[in-house]
This record gives structure tokens, C-alpha cells and sequence, in this order.
């Protein structure tokens, strides 16, 4: 059971703010683009030759950001539960987007997955959940953002560097990468196979 009610928490932001940043209860595009850039530090230089999908997809912003910084990969694939995101997602892209519960469907095999933000709102079992259909989805890796930290919050998910060191143990992963620096209590991890 999530900690909230992550479709009402998404169709209040939509409402409030329509098709924007913090229509997907982001604070601003700025940090937006803050946590698209630190994904992109941890994404190949060229994406030309790779399937990326999208876990979480939202309005599908981060394909329009690739679209803006000319690093459009092969095949971009969007995924998320939520039918507005899906049809907004659909619209913004003219991409392939998918509605599905990342934590528990089956996903298509990508060359990377991605994720910024969708993490935020899910329990720590969710979270592992989601992690590992990810990241076992994926031909080279996951590629995710996340809140850093300890803290204790009744709406966010925030993780220890300590419980991504155990996850990527449990999943056998190969290498793991962090980065950090971009945003206060936030962290940008990949694990690649």
C-alpha cells in the first residue's frame, strides 16, 4: 500500500498547475531539469544506438529535455499507471507509452531504464520492487534519482546510500555509480550490468 494515494496526489498537481513541472509536483522546471541532467551524466554521451525507457514517465518530459539537447535515443519508451500521464505523455511525445504498475508488470526489455522522481511517493518495499523490475528489464543498466537521506516522511520516500548499497547486493549488480551535488538531499544512482 503506498504511503498516499499517488493517483490523487498526481490529478491535484495537474489541476493546480496544469501540463508543467509542478503539475508533476516538482518545485520548479529548474530542479526538474537539475535531476534530467545528473541522468544524463550517468547516460552514454550517444544515445543514438540504445532503447531508453522511461519508468515514470509523467507528461514525458525527459524525452522532450533529450529532444532539447539533441540526445534522442533509437527508441524511447514511457511507462506509468496513470491514464492522465499516459494520454498527456502520449500527446507531448508522438513516443511509445505504455500504462502499467512498474512495480509489478512486466516490462519491456530496454537497453537502459530511467527514472526521475517516480520513487519519491513509493513505500521502501515498493521502491525495491520497482528497482529490481527496472534494472532486470534492462540489456545495460537503471539509471534513477531519489531523495537522500534518513528522514522519516509521512508523503516522501527518502533513501540512505546504505539501503542502495544493500539493494544493488541483492541484485548483483555489477557496478554501481552515484551522483550527487546537484540538488540538496537528493542523489542520482546507476546500476549497470
Amino acid at each position: 500500500m503506498p504511503k498516499i494515494d499517488s493517483e490523487k496526489f498526481y490529478t491535484s498537481a495537474i489541476e493546480m498547475h496544469g501540463i508543467s513541472a509542478k503539475g508533476v509536483n516538482w518545485a520548479s522546471k529548474e530542479n526538474q531539469e537539475l535531476r534530467f541532467d545528473a541522468l544524463l551524466k550517468l547516460l552514454p554521451d550517444d544515445l543514438s544506438n540504445f532503447v531508453l525507457g522511461d519508468a515514470g514517465c509523467g507528461f514525458g518530459d525527459f524525452y522532450l529535455y533529450l529532444e532539447k539537447k539533441r540526445k534522442v535515443p533509437k527508441k524511447y519508451i514511457g511507462i506509468d499507471s496513470l491514464v492522465d500521464m499516459y494520454s498527456i505523455a502520449s500527446e507531448n511525445t508522438a513516443q511509445e507509452i505504455i500504462i502499467a504498475d512498474i512495480c509489478k508488470d512486466e516490462l519491456p526489455v530496454v537497453d537502459f531504464y530511467v527514472c526521475s522522481g517516480a520513487l519519491n511517493v513509493l513505500t521502501p518495499f515498493e521502491t525495491q520492487l520497482f528497482i529490481q523490475n527496472c534494472y532486470k528489464s534492462s540489456k545495460k543498466g537503471f539509471i534513477f534519482n531519489a531523495l537522500l537521506g534518513e528522514k522519516k516522511s509521512e508523503t516522501y520516500n527518502y533513501l540512505s546510500i546504505t539501503q542502495v548499497e544493500k539493494i544493488a547486493k541483492d541484485l548483483d549488480v555489477k557496478t554501481v555509480e552515484f551522483y550527487e551535488g546537484y540538488l540538496e538531499d537528493d542523489i542520482t544512482v546507476g546500476f549497470f550490468k
